[in-house]
C-alpha cells in the first residue's frame, strides 16, 4: 500500500484540472497582445479546444505584426478589426468541424468571453462558463446575465501540480 507518512500529492478538482488545460492551451497562440485558451466539456469529458489566432493558413500575428496595434484599438472595442479567431470560436469550430455537439456543455476560458463568444456559445449550447481573467466587455456581462448563463470566476490554477515536483 505504501508508507502512510509519504507525501500526498495534490489532485487538482475538476475545475482546476479543465481550467488548467485552458492555460496550456493557450500555449499555442500566437497573439501578440493577449494568449487565450477555451476547453469545452461535457459531463467531465473534453469536446473540443481552442486557443486564439489567424485562420489556418494566414501568417501569424507574431510574424506579420498585430494589426489592432497598428490601428491604435483598445482592448474590448472593435474585434472585427483584428485578424485572430477568439479561442471560444475555434473551440465550437473545432467540435462542429468533427460532428462533436455542444448543447449542454461547459466551457473553462483563461479569459472572459466578448460579447460576439459570448452569443456564439450561447446558440452552441453552452451552460456555465469559467473564467480566470476579466475582460472589458459589459455588454458580453448583460448577454450572459439576461440568458442566465453563469461565468464562474475561479483563480488561475497552481499549475505546479503537473509535474508533482516535490517542494524544496
Amino acid at each position: 500500500m505504501g508508507n502512510m507518512e509519504e507525501k500526498k500529492i495534490k489532485r487538482p478538482d475538476w475545475d482546476e484540472y479543465f481550467m488548467a488545460m485552458a492555460f496550456l492551451v493557450s500555449t499555442r497562440s500566437t497573439c501578440t497582445r493577449r494568449k487565450v485558451g477555451a476547453v469545452l466539456v461535457r459531463d467531465r469529458r473534453i469536446l473540443a479546444t481552442g486557443y486564439n489566432g489567424p485562420p489556418s493558413g494566414f501568417p501569424h500575428c507574431d510574424e506579420i505584426g498585430c494589426l489592432r496595434d497598428e490601428l491604435n484599438i483598445p482592448s474590448g472595442e472593435r474585434q472585427e478589426l483584428c485578424w485572430g479567431i477568439h479561442a471560444e470560436q475555434n473551440a465550437i469550430i473545432q467540435a462542429a468541424s468533427f460532428g462533436i455537439s455542444t448543447k449542454d456543455s461547459v466551457l473553462y476560458c483563461t479569459t472572459k468571453p466578448c460579447i460576439t463568444c459570448a452569443k456564439i456559445l450561447a446558440n452552441a449550447g453552452v451552460r456555465k462558463i469559467y473564467v480566470a481573467e476579466q475582460y472589458p466587455d459589459e455588454f458580453s456581462d448583460r448577454l450572459l446575465a439576461e440568458l442566465k448563463i453563469p461565468v464562474i470566476f475561479m483563480e488561475k490554477p497552481d499549475m505546479s501540480f503537473i509535474c508533482n515536483e516535490e517542494d524544496e
